[in-house]
């Protein structure tokens, strides 16, 4: 598995999940393409999608930006099929979701493709759909060059599916320094298994969905005081891409200052043990925050019966601290516009057995209405 890893020796890719939008929604395209000529220049080739990214436009997005303007050698690209994602119905609409994406991509054929999200509430869909033979299958028909599986469980599912399923090429974990020893996303074990088993790592969330480029103050001054040049976002990237095993790290750019971030950081590897010890300061000083972990993936809100806007609810409230009470609860009345509110919870658990963090929603929610709605 040597050899996945020296074929991205730039490390950082292009995660295409937080696009720039436009002011109608839609994604912006010139700038994503000067964003992909930025990276492709720098030396990066890692684009990183999924079926189920804004709602197909970003695989869309990646062919206009890229594969109609690039040769097929210059770019490598990344997307996922999800057993469970809105509108799959059954087996045969999970498996088209491979000849979608094929489609919307203009790729010819997928570098890596992933089996995508799999924790202990949607496992066994990948099993029942035969999802992993499937996936070898197109390899051999050269559909597919490298398969592996994004993964959001505990390490006894990621052994029990290394296990099972020896040839997976590399895995895609959550890794970042906030959730290194954190539990519920268990960053260090599940990394330490997958160097064990020589199963090259790609890592997502390096910036934890945006929460570690503006995180708590405690954090930020430590950040400052010790470097005030860099971003706490470059922080943090660099923490990842210091990491061994590593085939890529992702970063979600949403402008060009952040790609420009970004390739100013990758280049300044590895992290020294000063600043090593300037990452411990700052991961003590978040465990002393009591900040809701929500990386506003919104996978939670796409079945919400009651349409509540649970990221946009927590960020309101980890942003709480230090912030006058009349901002807190304009915030909170802008999120919820037209939309459900904490007291409008009915309990039914969908966002809990879907959220890649494990987190406790329902009870979150119920703290947030106390908090917030008064």
């Amino acid at each position: 598995m040597d050899e996945l890893i020296k074929s991205n020796p730039f490390r950082l890719g292009f995660g295409l999940m937080r696009l720039p939008k436009l002011s109608d929604g839609s994604i912006d395209i010139p700038q994503v393409c000067e964003m992909a000529d930025r990276f492709l220049a720098a030396g990066g080739t890692y684009f990183d999608t999924a079926y189920v990214y804004d709602k197909g436009a970003s695989e869309a997005a990646f062919r206009a930006a890229v594969a109609d303007r690039y040769p097929r050698q210059a770019y490598t690209i990344a997307t996922k099929l999800h057993a469970g994602a809105s509108g799959v119905g059954g087996e045969q609409d999970a498996k088209q979701e491979f000849f979608t994406s094929l489609e919307r991509t203009g790729a010819g054929y997928i570098d890596y493709y992933l089996l995508h999200a799999i924790q202990r509430s949607n496992v066994a869909l990948y099993d029942q759909y035969g999802l992993w033979d499937f996936v070898k299958e197109q390899k051999a028909k050269g559909l597919i060059r490298h398969w592996g599986f994004s993964f959001h469980a505990d390490p006894e599912l990621l052994r029990e599916l290394l296990d099972k399923h020896p040839d997976a090429e590399f895995v895609q974990l959550q890794i970042n320094y906030a959730d290194w020893e954190n539990p519920g996303v268990a960053s260090r074990v599940n990394w330490e298994i997958c160097r064990e088993r020589g199963k090259p790592v790609v890592i997502m969330e390096p910036v934890k969905g945006g929460v570690l480029a503006n995180p708590i103050r405690e954090v930020k001054d430590i950040f400052e005081k010790e470097d005030s040049s860099r971003s706490c976002a470059s922080w943090a990237l660099r923490y990842a891409a210091s990491l061994d095993n590593i085939l890529a790290v992702l970063s979600g750019m949403s402008d060009l200052s952040q790609m420009e971030d970004n390739l100013r950081s990758i280049r300044d590897l590895p992290m020294s043990a000063r600043e090593l010890e300037v990452i411990r300061l700052a991961q003590a000083a978040l465990n002393a925050d009591r900040s809701i972990p929500c990386t506003a993936c919104h996978y939670c809100t796409d079945g919400c019966p009651m349409n509540i806007p649970i990221p946009e609810i927590f960020n309101v409230i980890n942003r709480r601290k230090g912030s006058p009470e009349f901002r807190t609860l304009r915030e909170y009345g802008i999120v919820t516009q037209d939309k459900g509110k904490a007291s409008d919870c009915i309990a039914c658990g969908q966002c809990e057995g879907i959220c890649p963090q494990h987190l406790p929603i329902i009870s979150l929610l119920e703290d947030c209405r106390a908090q917030l709605e008064k």
